[in-house]
């Protein structure tokens, strides 16, 4: 009989092993054996010509193989305990100790027959081999070597990661994709007779869902539409799981890791793109302020005192802030006489007045 069931090594956050049981020996049913083991050992001392000795012994004993039940569940370890314990009292002992070995032999059938089921947790039984119902929250009773108990469903939400590694995109890029799922149990009953082995079969198939989205996908879009691509991942997971009472709540991408030499272009591809975009930045700002001095040219060319306010403003501006002395040719000084130029725009202003006053007249 195969007690321990590996499962597959690529799946990294579950146990290595799981031990197959017929039922659970709670702490309910160790209250149980507690309790007919003690009326049955009182009972014993009761009887007449009974070594007190002699029944410790087999309430230790009893006590050992309730241990190894509690260690391996199963109906076989059950009949195994009982038979070793009526062997012990013939073969070692007399016939007089038959009261602790039909009490404590009671109280481990009873003790096993009641199963405590916690919240989170559904209980698959079978009935000889089929099954049978399925049992929520709470006690129940189960039938010995009758009923067992298939398996305990957790139906909370769990988080396992997988991985797809080494897996080509379609512009031929090997890329690591690491991955969470989050999924959860809806029907307990789907999930443990359709499905051999749930979790194997959730984890196996998201990573083949994984490999075949980034087969669908380039390099830039795994990058950039990570959302997108779990969302690709979770909807097909989905429509694949449904009949196993599984439902996949969202698959998110943790991790894309590509080869370090494709890391090293791709930085030099975008240190370029940003040169390039400040480039054409800076030579638009270049013909923004060509086109503001051709506007400022055809002012100054109108009107020839604005020119040379604007020049002593130039040469106050660089005083003011370099705090230096500046030299300049006496043309220029000359050029810049601001009683001249004044004398120049109001002569010119009163030969307007007077051309308009002679047109008015006329």
């Amino acid at each position: 009989m195969n007690l321990f069931q590996k499962k597959f090594d690529r799946i990294k956050n579950v146990q290595s092993f799981r031990l197959r049981k017929d039922f659970a020996f709670n702490p309910i049913s160790f209250f149980l054996f507690a309790a007919f083991t003690g009326g049955g050992i009182a009972l014993q001392l009761s009887a007449p010509l009974i070594d007190s000795f002699t029944v410790i012994q087999l309430g230790v004993l009893l006590v050992v193989i309730a241990s190894l039940i509690a260690l391996v569940p199963l109906w076989i370890t059950l009949i195994n305990g009982i038979i070793l314990i009526w062997l012990v009292i013939f073969g070692a002992f007399d016939s007089s100790y038959w009261i602790i070995g039909a009490i404590g032999s009671g109280g481990l059938i009873l003790s096993t027959s009641i199963q405590l089921i916690l919240q989170w947790d559904k209980v698959v039984i079978l009935r000889l081999g089929r099954f049978r119902t399925v049992h929520g929250p709470g006690l129940t009773f189960i039938i010995p070597l009758i009923d067992r108990i298939a398996e305990f469903v957790d139906t909370r939400i769990r988080v396992t990661d997988f991985s797809a590694e080494k897996t080509l995109t379609t512009d031929t890029v090997p890329v690591h994709v690491d991955a969470l799922a989050f999924w959860m149990i809806w029907d307990a009953k789907s999930a443990v007779l359709e499905v051999e082995n749930y979790l194997e079969a959730v984890i196996l198939s998201a990573q083949t869902a994984l490999r075949d989205a980034i087969g669908r996908h380039e390099l830039s879009s795994l990058l950039s539409e990570r959302d997108e691509l779990g969302k690709e991942i979770q909807e097909a997971l989905d429509a694949k799981m449904t009949p196993w009472g599984v439902t996949i709540m969202s698959i998110e991408i943790t991790d894309i890791i590509i080869p370090k030499e494709l890391e090293n272009a791709m930085s030099k591809r975008a240190q370029a793109e940003r040169e390039k975009q400040s480039r054409v930045i800076l030579a638009e700002a270049e013909v923004s302020i060509a086109r503001k001095f051709t506007e400022a040219a055809d002012i100054y060319k109108e009107s020839e005192s604005s020119l040379q306010l604007r020049a002593m403003n130039m040469i106050y501006e660089g005083i003011r802030q370099n705090n230096s002395m500046m030299l300049m040719p006496t043309s220029l000084i000359d050029s810049m006489d601001m009683g001249t130029a004044l004398a120049s725009a109001a002569l010119k202003r009163t030969k307007d007045q007077h051309l308009e006053e002679t047109h008015d007249k006329n």
